[in-house]
């Protein structure tokens, strides 16, 4: 494919996930700029910004994260993603960055374990019903260091089990790492075509 030519970001719900500076957010920006360029109005793209400025660090992040993407319209909500979701246009491709910080806040929020759960299947949900594209971003935190504080345990748990909610959710799950990507597949699938 011509590398200036459109391309065609696919329908449904697209989960990426990967570590810090895995490339997840560039490639969400990327598919949005396709699926822009392929509309006559170069527009079409809402940004669901989680992110919370509650330090100077993040303050810093969420300026460049904002420089870093087009002019999109941006809905930054912390909290309710369902509602942000029924606040787009239903022809926008949304990108949502990420759920990471997301689960992050509903803990800080004093939401229960159930409560996370129970959101981020009614979100993911809300995502897999809308009729244009959906992209999601998450971290995977299972791979690294063991947490040391409960606190640390339960969000790297929490965390994996939300991700899991939305993979299951998706139409394609891609695991990014260095700027390139693999797409994950079911378990059961891989084992039933062994055998």
């Amino acid at each position: 494919m011509d590398p200036g030519s459109p391309r065609a970001v696919p329908n449904g719900l697209t989960l990426l996930v990967g570590g810090a500076r895995s490339g997840k957010s560039s490639l969400a920006v990327e598919l949005g700029r396709a699926h822009a360029m392929g509309r006559i109005d170069r527009e079409g793209v809402t940004f669901v910004a989680t992110a919370q400025a509650l330090d100077d660090d993040m303050a810093t992040r969420i300026a460049r994260h904002r420089h870093e993407r087009p002019g999109w319209a941006t809905v930054e909500e912390p909290i309710e993603l369902v509602a942000a979701l029924d606040t787009v246009p239903p022809d926008h491709l949304v990108i949502i960055d990420c759920l990471t910080l997301w689960v992050s806040n509903l803990l800080l929020a004093e939401a229960s374990a159930a409560d996370v759960l129970e959101r981020a299947q009614r979100a993911a949900a809300t995502a897999v019903a809308r009729h244009a594209p959906t992209v999601a971003v998450s971290n995977e935190v299972g791979l690294g260091v063991h947490p040391a504080t409960e606190l640390g345990r339960q969000y790297q748990d929490l965390l994996g089990r939300v991700n899991q909610v939305w993979a299951r959710a998706s139409s394609r799950t891609l695991l990014l790492v260095a700027g390139r990507a693999t797409e994950l597949r079911d378990p059961w699938e891989i084992l039933e075509a062994s055998t």
